[in-house]
């Protein structure tokens, strides 16, 4: 599985992707069911220089999976966090619905522990809504603390420090989804040409 890591240019993609997401997948997602005009705002403020967003394209370059790895100073996000870094990363993911049931969001949430292990954050959080199983199992295959309350949760993962083994994954990684990316970029604009040079 090839995971992308997203940059400016994929923004109206990202965007394209939450707006899919039917309303009950808005509310587990965001915890509430946004309105198109909120989503477009959320998308709009994504900082893509600060934090790490990565997608899962299928064969013909659509984005069916995205997670959002936003980073933050431990006391601007609450909570109790065990670490004496000054930043924390919260994470969270989304997948449409034909894309389920392959282990995408906690193949996301494995490249985006190993990225926070790399660059020197030892703590990776999440919040949601305790009816979203989803992120219940990620939560729970990955061992984190999850403290619960008023049908809400706080889940917490000490991360281990980067490993040589860890920065070249990493790395072979980025490399593999790269290739990918231009790969299945350079078929669609090649699908659309021909498509315009049909008409």
């Amino acid at each position: 599985m090839a995971i992308s890591q997203l940059g400016e240019r994929d923004r109206r993609r990202v965007l394209r992707h939450l707006l899919a997401l039917e309303d009950h997948d808005r509310l587990l997602r965001f915890g509430s069911r946004l309105p198109d005009e909120q989503i477009e705002a959320y998308v709009n403020r994504i900082d893509f220089k600060r934090d790490t967003v990565y997608g899962v394209f299928n064969r013909v370059f659509k984005l069916v999976a995205m997670a959002h790895l936003a980073f933050a100073p431990k006391e601007q996000v609450g909570g109790q966090f065990d670490t004496e870094k000054p930043m924390i990363a919260e994470f969270g993911v989304s997948v449409l619905k034909q894309a389920r049931g392959y282990g995408i969001g906690s193949k996301l949430f494995e490249r985006a522990a190993m990225h926070c292990r790399n660059h020197d954050v030892d703590v990776l959080y999440m919040h949601y809504l305790t009816s979203n199983k989803a992120m219940v199992h990620i939560a729970k295959k990955a061992g984190m603390e999850v403290q619960r309350e008023y049908g809400e949760a706080d889940a917490y993962l000490k991360l281990l420090p980067a490993s040589p083994g860890s920065v070249l994954q990493e790395a072979l990684e980025e490399q593999y989804a790269m290739f990918d990316y231009t790969l299945k970029a350079n078929a669609r604009a090649a699908a659309k040409l021909f498509g315009v040079r049909k008409k």
